[in-house]
């Protein structure tokens, strides 16, 4: 029995470092995704091959953290959670092959782990609900990969709908699709690959986490949602000038996700359009996650008629969403390019996308 199964990378509209606060954020599946065609078989290993990549690694089906590295580390990652979980997983065959570029910020990461997951509980017939498959792939990249993220993007990867964003409230761990077409109010969401991979895993992003969970500590609380109703006058009580910033980008991103959820509920994507540039200027200024280059591309789309831009994903490189009228989008596209050009970086990747579907099986043949 082979069974074939697909994930989709993910871009964030807005909301960005707050899944692991426990605050809000608004995310769609991409239609790019990442397919895992496994054949299960009665051994103590899954040999898996990527079309990325050369040649074969093979994982101990009592694979622990550290026995693996590189990319075949999520697939590792993965098989060891599922395990861990208390799931039988059997031995097997695996190729992946996928279309969601990797180190532009778009979870390529999550994707493959969703569709790992997918696939081999598709085979074995297990009753894991998509929350707990979500939180059985966060275990896998913060565990065995060791990247400390948070639960967004494998939720975007597994209840991704196609016209719809998604509402995630972390702290209910809740999701709540939103209308989302802008194409069909003439508006174009374009996704520009800065052609510079982020890199988070060195250190920044948890530094991040680290800076949020000490505010969180100074202020008496566990979490920075606790204090959301409180407003950003409740940080005052923080010492640190750069916690305080830190903490003040969670609050008001949250309160921005929120309010681009309304905005939505008015076809009003003017306004969508002011608060992604406020969360632009946010986590530039507050949580200081992005880099001159970024800078550019999102400034540089708004002064030449962009709605609004902000960086997407965990920052320091990566991409840039702009919501673009129809009859604006040559004209952004090409002073985007330009200022790059004279900036002397590499060429951007434009792209117009839109909110695709989650993670599901493509196949199940005997």
């Amino acid at each position: 029995m082979e069974v074939v199964y697909a994930a989709p990378g993910r871009i964030n509209l807005i909301g960005e470092h707050t899944d692991y606060n426990l605050g809000f954020a608004l995310p769609i599946a991409l239609p790019e995704r990442t397919v895992v065609s496994y054949s299960p078989t009665d051994t103590d290993r899954i040999v898996v091959r990527s079309d990325r990549e050369d040649g074969e690694v093979t994982i101990a089906l009592d694979t622990a953290p550290g026995a693996v590295e590189g990319w075949a580390a999520y697939v590792a990652g993965v098989v060891w959670a599922l395990r861990g979980a208390g799931h039988e997983v059997r031995g097997g065959t695996m190729s992946i092959t996928s279309e969601v570029e990797v180190g532009s910020g778009v979870s390529s990461s999550a994707a493959l782990e969703c569709a790992v997951l997918g696939a081999l509980v598709t085979a074995a017939d297990l009753p894991i609900d998509r929350i707990a498959q979500a939180r059985i792939a966060q275990r896998a990249e913060n565990e065995y990969v060791g990247a400390p993220t948070g639960l967004m993007d494998q939720l975007a990867a597994l209840f991704g709908e196609a016209k719809r964003a998604l509402l995630i409230d972390f702290k209910k761990t809740s999701v709540e699709p939103v209308y989302f077409d802008p194409d069909s109010a003439g508006i174009g969401l374009l996704l520009i690959n800065s052609r510079a991979p982020h890199r988070h895993a060195g250190g920044e992003y948890a530094a991040r986490r680290t800076a949020c969970e000490r505010a969180a500590e100074q202020l008496g609380v566990s979490s920075l949602r606790e204090v959301q109703d409180e407003g950003v006058e409740v940080l005052d009580r923080l010492a640190d000038p750069v916690e305080r910033r830190r903490a003040r980008h969670i609050l008001t991103d949250n309160q921005r996700t929120l309010e681009v959820v309304a905005a939505l509920e008015d076809s009003d994507f003017g306004q969508v359009g002011r608060l992604l540039t406020a969360s632009q200027a946010s986590m530039r200024d507050d949580f200081e996650i992005t880099t001159d280059h970024i800078d550019l591309i999102a400034d540089t789309a708004v002064e030449a008629g962009a709605l609004g831009a902000r960086m997407t994903g965990g920052g320091f490189g990566g991409c840039v969403i702009a919501l673009v009228a129809d009859d604006t989008v040559g004209a952004v596209d090409d002073a985007v390019r330009r200022a790059v050009a004279d900036a002397g970086y590499n060429a951007p990747a434009i792209t117009r996308t839109h909110a695709g579907r989650g993670a599901a099986a493509v196949s199940r043949s005997r």
